[in-house]
């Protein structure tokens, strides 16, 4: 056979997570780096899974999106720091808030394509040390000193600077071609697609409702690992309900009448990481691990957020998932009603609300909601941007595998930049 000829793939088993609780920002984990929250998941995953011998891993793969200088090499650092054999190859993504997710993919493609037997994937981001950029002014003139050729060019060239200079730039969370925020375009789909409050507070409360109870049933025993006093995602709040979310005032949307998205029903800015074990089955079979579910097709998408139809809701900033889905059944010849379970990214209620409402629009059949992240999701653990994705696979599998029998379950993630991130896992 030519060695250029298409070669069979193979079926990606999802064997296991491990993340830490995630924490609101500035909260438990505002000292933690990326890569020490990030170390912490994958030692849980190494331990629990006794991945410690050499060479027990092929390589792993993930991501932080609010990255410091010091976290260039991010993944292979963090390999070098923790439990797993130093020998392990790693290597970073980044796709906003579908890095987590991309991560899975990327690693699960070697392994079908027989590149690699086992990989783990993953991400971390903390919001609480956020890099601080130096002023661009006084940067400038930074390098105009170092090209200098004598030491009068560098002191005539540093005599520039001002007070002013010393202002650091601060991270922005806006687009970089709107200089909207993501809650702002949010503000705009909630409108065009009519999204109304109190949709939004009841999707919020039934998140943190059905996480508590998630808690409470030990699903999460063998996905969370305590880390610096928490052993719960700090956000969850196990006595919402639409009547307390109700009472909260609108953060997003205040320059047109009737804004709908608060504090609330909008994910907080987040500190955490999640890892997701992933492998061939002959590599399960060979370790005596039973696969908790496979990862069987994936899509990603993109839509034009500035130039769109963006007041017509089609072509919102967290729309791309409202593409890449459709696309992605009919690939794989399949409906909504044959999902088991559905687990859409909360980045807003409105957001899923506005998701739900165009599959529908698109010729998809309605999602049943007691199908619908029935252990919550990211209104109630709360979004460090890159540790999203891998928290939903580990979470969906683990919930196809409790429910002993064939199953399937629908991931979404939309993601900055106007994308989306999609997969499908199957329990056989």
């Amino acid at each position: 056979m030519s060695p250029l000829a298409a070669q069979p793939t193979r079926r990606v088993a999802v064997l296991g997570g491990a993340r830490v609780p995630f924490a609101r920002s500035d909260g438990p984990y505002a000292t933690a780096s990326n890569q020490e929250m990030l170390t912490a998941a994958l030692n849980g995953l190494v331990e629990r899974h006794g991945l410690q011998e050499p060479g027990a891993v092929g390589e792993f793969v993930a991501g932080a999106v609010l990255k410091h200088s010091r976290d260039f090499n991010l993944a292979r650092e963090t390999v070098l720091g923790s439990a797993l054999d130093p020998c392990t190859p790693a290597y970073d993504i980044q796709q906003a808030c579908g890095t987590g997710l991309q991560a899975v993919i990327a690693a699960a493609n070697k392994i079908a394509l027989g590149q690699t037997e086992s990989a783990i994937a993953g991400g971390a981001d903390t919001a609480s040390d956020a890099p601080l950029g130096v002023n661009d002014r006084l940067r400038r003139i930074l390098l105009e000193a170092r090209r200098a050729k004598s030491t009068g060019g560098r002191l005539k060239a540093l005599a520039k600077i001002r007070p002013g200079h010393l202002v650091p730039d601060i991270p922005r969370n806006a687009e970089p071609r709107t200089g909207l925020s993501m809650g702002e375009h949010a503000a705009v789909t909630a409108r065009a697609w009519a999204i109304s409050r109190e949709e939004q507070d009841a999707l919020a409360a039934t998140s943190h409702q059905r996480l508590a109870a998630a808690y409470e049933r030990g699903l999460f025993q063998d996905l969370v690992v305590p880390f610096r006093g928490l052993a719960r995602d700090q956000n969850l709040r196990p006595g919402s309900t639409v009547e307390k979310l109700a009472a909260l005032k609108p953060v997003f949307g205040l320059d047109a009448p009737g804004p709908t998205m608060t504090a609330g029903n909008s994910t907080p800015l987040t500190d955490g990481a999640a890892t997701v074990l992933l492998a061939s089955e002959e590599w399960a079979e060979a370790r005596g691990v039973e696969p908790l579910a496979y990862l069987t097709a994936y899509e990603t998408a993109a839509v034009d957020f500035v130039g769109g139809d963006v007041a017509g809701g089609e072509d919102g900033l967290l729309m791309a998932p409202a593409y890449a889905v459709p696309r992605m059944l009919e690939r794989a010849g399949l409906g909504i009603g044959d999902f088991d379970l559905v687990e859409i990214h909360e980045a807003f209620a409105s957001q899923v609300l506005a998701t739900l409402a165009a599959w529908e629009k698109r010729g998809l059949e309605p999602v049943d909601r007691a199908r619908l992240n029935v252990a919550g999701s990211s209104l109630a653990t709360g979004h460090p941007f890159a540790a999203t994705g891998a928290r939903i696979v580990a979470t969906l599998a683990t919930l196809l595998a409790e429910r002993e029998g064939p199953g399937r379950g629908l991931i979404s993630v939309c993601a900055a930049g106007g994308q989306g991130v999609t997969a499908i896992l199957e329990r056989t």
